[in-house]
């Protein structure tokens, strides 16, 4: 087993949630050879051409890796293994299940591999297209990543954007997007107990959607939006609930995006397709 390589107690969580080898035109390289050759490029950052012989041939490794990724949407690979596991206090069988979700920042990535620089400031790069997840900011070329997180360092939804997109209408988005299976049955859990995120999430739409449906959430208001309210008066609504202490717990959002980029793939964007790029960033998310 090399070094990164999935240990036999990680490979038996992955198994149930991958297809079956064999189907149509012959049997499949085995899953967990081409699951350690994803690993490596997703940690290394390598181009898939230099990827050792030990892992078979690079091509049917990142073929494994986009097929995964291109299933219809709630069917992938990638999604069905990042959601596989129901949360830590599920698992336990706390009485009271409490899910914290943290909104994260976003984290960029460089311009990709075959990307060419593109034209000046304030044009449209050439073959540049909107659905790739690539913007141009003061960097060039670049992604965000944005992240919604359980307690305890573990990713459970991430979202691609261009990077000059804001935040603020990305929130809604990536609590959508959240799906923690219960331990035996019944659908999946939606709607966590908590919210918590920086000012950068602050907006009536926001606080609105969490209200509807009931999320309780500790989300700081920005001193505009707090000068506004008073200068409204009655008409500006009451304050907003702060808990100083839950708060203090975003900085395991924080670790869970440096422990992502500890992925070289993942802190520098070398994907030129959007889902490949997502598919790079899961396969580092079911590993943590």
């Amino acid at each position: 087993m090399g070094r990164g390589d999935l240990t036999n107690h990680e490979w038996s969580l992955l198994v149930p949630h991958l297809p079956s080898p064999g189907g149509r035109g012959g049997r499949w390289n085995d899953h967990r050879t081409v699951l350690n050759g994803i690993l490596l490029r997703v940690r290394t950052g390598v181009p898939w051409r230099d990827l050792p012989e030990r892992y078979g041939s690079w091509k049917t490794v990142y073929e494994r890796l986009r097929g995964w990724r291109r299933t219809a949407p709630g069917t992938g690979s990638c999604r069905r293994s990042g959601r596989g596991r129901p949360c830590r206090a599920d698992r336990l069988g706390h009485g009271r299940r409490r899910l914290d979700v943290l909104p994260g920042p976003p984290t960029r990535g460089r311009r990709p591999q075959g990307q060419a620089a593109g034209p000046e400031k304030g044009t449209t790069p050439r073959h540049h297209r909107p659905d790739e997840g690539l913007g141009r900011s003061r960097g060039g070329l670049t992604s965000k990543i944005h992240l919604a997180g359980e307690g305890g360092c573990r990713p459970m939804a991430l979202l691609i954007t261009p990077g000059q997109w804001g935040d603020v209408p990305q929130m809604i988005e990536i609590l959508d997007r959240i799906r923690v299976p219960r331990p035996l049955v019944g659908r999946p859990r939606t709607r966590p107990d908590h919210v918590s995120g920086d000012k950068a999430y602050s907006s009536r739409r926001n606080r609105r959607y969490l209200r509807r449906r009931r999320i309780k959430h500790t989300i700081p208001e920005p001193k505009d939006q707090r000068v506004n309210r008073r200068r409204r008066g009655s008409a500006g609504g009451r304050p907003v609930g702060f808990d100083r202490e839950r708060y203090r717990r975003r900085n395991e959002v924080e670790r869970t995006i440096n422990r992502l980029k500890n992925s070289r793939a993942v802190a520098t964007r070398y994907d030129k397709r959007a889902y490949v790029f997502h598919g790079t960033v899961t396969a580092a998310a079911v590993r943590l």
